[in-house]
């Protein structure tokens, strides 16, 4: 694990708020802490990164010790960073990753590194389990109608997701299954080392597609949906809703971080929730573009909806009785550190001790300096295929149309360009299902911190952005909403209030002719390349499916 990153506080206003929250925002890449007042005013925060272990050809796991390990680290440094005396620390809510499944024994303790939302080894075991002799979709069509009806999407014939990974281990290393008490989400992980209550939350639930989401007031597990899944419902954890109060902290937990032995431990959610929150769109229609490792599309919604086609669904979310409309793309900054780590920087003859320099406000000022088109580089983001809204393992990226004329330069500005164009695309099929065009969009996330991203965004979706004071701390932000709901200290109606815009970006009439016929360009590469990385990549799983939920 790499040296842990801090921040000094960034609010001056101490004195002026009753009480803060612990949040804890525990990503792919690591484990950000932050002390945020309740009405989301962030005093200090700190990061430690961990490690994403390949395994055989499709296999991705996290070893939760080495999450806990970094929640410690990080906690620590953003308390000591910070000017808030401990004593005013009322509560700890986390925001986490989804679709990661980690199996433990009665007592808590792990039985197996946990499997990442980019797991794709219980493929062939889910696809069997889920079809029938009359298939849709690759589902058996009553199983299909069963779980769109009850539940809003279905298990991913990729595997990625918690019901694929339960399938697979209970398939392939049944000791292990024999043996788990419980399997947990990451943010269930989590709260169970830190009140020792074995619960899910709503949507931290949501893609074991296990749950009857109908009626979010008696929100449950459905005896039809797990047998349809054909695993054991004393194996999954108690329900509750992201702003139940679960416990206080454990007491020596209490004492290695010097709190109160009275902090509570509010449920919290994962991290596409905690973001739909910490944006301040939680109006209904309100949509926020959440770009990290990947990116996706979200606004809170009053209604079940699913759109099979677009692979577009409403689901639980933090809000109690609301749902969440999600539309998810795999890759977004993730091309960005693919760019760093494999092709600018990679440990190899060339660089054989390289250490990583911060190289984001390089780029930034790279691409700034090339103008809209890349100069007719076009670039496509699917690094790990792509979900909406065209569902397919099989793309790749790739640049296209690179010539003598071209400098590294144009590469970075395509990239960006490449992102915002696979957004756009995105756009079409949420509008329709919104029955509205988002305007404006709120944008959030690590990639929301680059001005000339957000500019790009503006130019290429022809909407106005708004970006946050603090973007990269929405999921901090969003927890801490949360926790402070949970407290009976705040109200989801007083967040918009709270969450006040630093920038707004408005569409530059001079590149939309530019971007217009670049998105043209773009769609037609997806339709006339689909087919060869079919045939390229044909030893992929396929995981054409319904919606089942975001990766992160």
């Amino acid at each position: 694990m790499s040296t842990l990153t801090s921040s000094a506080p960034v609010s001056s206003t101490v004195s002026a708020h009753r009480g803060y929250i612990l949040a804890v925002d525990l990503g792919t890449s690591g484990c950000k802490c932050a002390i945020v007042s309740f009405d989301g005013q962030v005093q200090s925060w700190a990061f430690t990164p961990v490690t994403l272990y390949m395994v055989e050809s499709v296999g991705v796991e996290q070893d939760p010790e080495e999450w806990w390990q970094a929640f410690l680290a990080s906690a620590q440094a953003a308390i000591a960073q910070s000017s808030v005396a401990k004593d005013r620390i009322l509560a700890i809510t986390c925001s986490c990753q989804g679709e990661v499944t980690v199996a433990v024994d009665r007592h808590g303790q792990l039985l197996h590194r946990a499997l990442s939302w980019l797991d794709m080894r219980g493929a062939s075991a889910v696809q069997k389990r889920v079809r029938t002799r009359i298939n849709a979709f690759g589902y058996g069509l009553i199983k299909l109608y069963r779980w769109i009806h009850l539940c809003g999407g279905a298990p991913a014939l990729s595997g990625k997701d918690s019901a694929g990974h339960i399938i697979f281990i209970q398939e392939h290393w049944p000791e292990i299954y024999q043996k788990t008490y419980k399997f947990l989400n990451a943010l269930d992980y989590l709260n169970l080392r830190l009140s020792g209550r074995f619960v899910a939350t709503h949507d931290s639930a949501t893609t074991l597609w296990a749950t009857d989401n109908r009626d979010l007031k008696n929100l449950h597990y459905s005896p039809q949906l797990i047998r349809q899944l054909g695993i054991d419902v004393e194996k999954l954890p108690e329900l509750v809703r992201s702003t139940d109060i679960i416990g206080t902290l454990l007491p020596e937990l209490a004492k290695q971080l010097g709190l109160s032995l009275d902090t509570k431990i509010v449920a919290g959610a994962i991290d596409n929730s905690a973001a739909a929150v910490g944006s301040g769109a939680v109006k209904e229609g309100q949509t926020h573009l959440y770009l990290g490792t990947s990116s996706w599309l979200s606004a809170h919604v009053p209604f079940k909806r699913t759109h099979i086609g677009s692979h577009i669904a409403s689901i639980p979310s933090a809000i109690p009785e609301r749902y969440l409309m999600m539309a998810m793309q795999s890759s977004a900054g993730s091309n960005l550190s693919f760019l760093r780590d494999r092709i600018l920087y990679p440990e190899d003859e060339l660089y054989p001790n390289v250490t990583l320099p911060d190289i984001y406000p390089a780029l930034d000022r790279m691409a700034a300096r090339v103008p809209a088109g890349a100069r007719g580089l076009l670039y496509t983001p699917w690094l790990f295929g792509e979900r909406c809204p065209h569902d397919s393992p099989h793309l790749r990226a790739g640049l296209f149309n690179l010539s003598l004329q071209h400098c590294r330069a144009d590469i970075v500005r395509a990239f960006l360009e490449g992102i915002a164009l696979n957004t756009r695309w995105m756009m079409g099929a949420v509008s329709r299902f919104l029955g509205q065009t988002p305007q404006p969009l709120t944008v959030v996330g690590g990639g929301a911190k680059s001005k000339v991203w957000c500019q790009i965004l503006a130019d290429v979706l022809e909407i106005e952005i708004w970006q946050p004071s603090h973007p990269i701390a929405v999921n901090s932000i969003g927890a801490a909403y949360i926790g402070a709901v949970g407290l009976g200290e705040l109200s989801f109606d007083d967040i918009p209030h709270s969450a006040q815009s630093h920038a707004r970006y408005h569409p530059n009439p001079a590149h939309q002719a530019v971007y217009q016929e670049q998105y043209q360009f773009f769609v037609e590469l997806y339709q006339r390349l689909s087919p060869l990385y079919r045939r390229l990549n044909n030893a992929a799983p396929s995981f054409a499916r319904p919606p089942s939920g975001p990766s992160r």
